[in-house]
């Protein structure tokens, strides 16, 4: 049997068997520092799918980072079939500022499919659609909720895509999201050009959680183990099948002042249940936010500090909190107790 070809991206080649970090440049800043997207290729010596793993599309989107450094470390790479783009740290200089955007205030999110002589976010939205997603056969873009918010670990996938629904479960999250495509995201132009991105949000803006990381980390082995990339051993099945809500509405502060959280996220309410309340700072007047369906909540504020319309809780619609109970628990345990984050593997 011939040996298997060198991966090709940019101006490097990476030979079958080897696993190499490599530069691909973007443009040039007016100090003349060169701006490059850093992807590191492991390309496995016999044949099979790639996938892309993605982070930092938001500078101050840590999460994903840390994902995929513990994604690197698995030992089942040594052997594995195929090819894996992971991408940390897509928008440098968000990340090295701790903002969301780029040097042009621009949202790199927003700016898919690019151009080639466009602004410095289209032309990054450019390279990565051409020399990644174009290259894939699957992207996984792990994302957290904005600064000063927190997500409970969800998958979120489109409404008439049962294809990403099928991976979104094998994913194994505790929630799945039906949500629309924005115009510009990189979820919209991979759809355009015939190609599946999973997008996974989990945690706060400039934070880890243990609990958001290892659920990142389970899933994306999970997708390469069903791809066949992997074996599977030592990548465990879900115990329970993932909740998936169909919809959700984000709840808002009735008035400004203190905002006081009575449930977490992650939590099951009913129709009715107080979740929060919101005082003036005299302790006078205050409002509580009420579910107004039963479901889960996917996302809340974490800042005590609020404005009168903020949002403050994003609530997905479940058909039943009973049965989503079980489901929720199971998936959440399993995440805490499961043998695959042995501290000696992968953290």
């Amino acid at each position: 049997m011939a040996p298997r070809a060198a991966f090709e991206i940019g101006q490097y080649k990476v030979p079958a068997g080897t696993r190499q970090t490599v530069d691909v440049p973007v443009s040039v800043l007016s100090d003349h520092t060169p701006v490059t997207m850093s992807v590191h290729v492991v390309h496995g010596k016999r044949s099979g799918p790639t996938i892309f793993v993605s982070g930092g599309v938001h500078g101050d989107e840590v999460i994903g980072v840390e994902i995929i450094r513990r994604l690197l470390k698995a030992p089942g790479l040594a052997a594995m079939r195929g090819t894996l783009l992971a991408i940390p740290i897509v928008n440098a200089f968000g990340f090295i500022n701790h903002s969301r955007y780029l040097p042009d205030r621009r949202d790199l999110n927003r700016m898919f499919p690019g151009s080639a002589s466009g602004p410095l976010a289209s032309r990054l939205a450019h390279q990565f659609m051409n020399e990644i997603v174009q290259r894939s056969d699957l992207g996984i873009d792990l994302h957290s909720a904005a600064i000063h918010r927190i997500n409970y670990p969800q998958v979120r996938v489109s409404p008439d895509n049962e294809r990403t629904m099928e991976l979104a479960k094998i994913f194994g999250s505790p929630i799945i999201m039906r949500s629309p495509i924005r115009d510009g995201s990189l979820r919209q132009a991979a759809a355009d050009a015939g190609k599946d991105v999973l997008l996974f949000e989990a945690g706060e803006g400039l934070r880890f959680d243990e609990l958001s990381v290892r659920a990142g980390v389970a899933g994306v082995l999970r997708i390469m183990r069903h791809f066949k990339m992997l074996t599977a051993k030592g990548i465990s099945k879900p115990k329970s099948g993932p909740w998936v809500c169909r919809s959700s509405k984000w709840l808002r502060a009735p008035m400004g002042g203190l905002l006081r959280i009575f449930k977490a996220d992650g939590e099951l309410v009913r129709e009715g249940t107080v979740l929060g309340a919101v005082s003036d700072p005299f302790g006078e007047r205050e409002q509580d936010i009420i579910a107004p369906f039963d479901g889960v909540i996917v996302g809340r504020a974490v800042m005590p500090v609020v404005n009168e319309g903020d949002a403050v809780f994003h609530l997905g619609r479940v058909m039943s909190v009973s049965r989503a109970e079980g489901t929720l628990e199971n998936l959440s345990n399993q995440l805490e107790d499961d043998p695959m984050f042995d501290e000696d593997e992968i953290i």
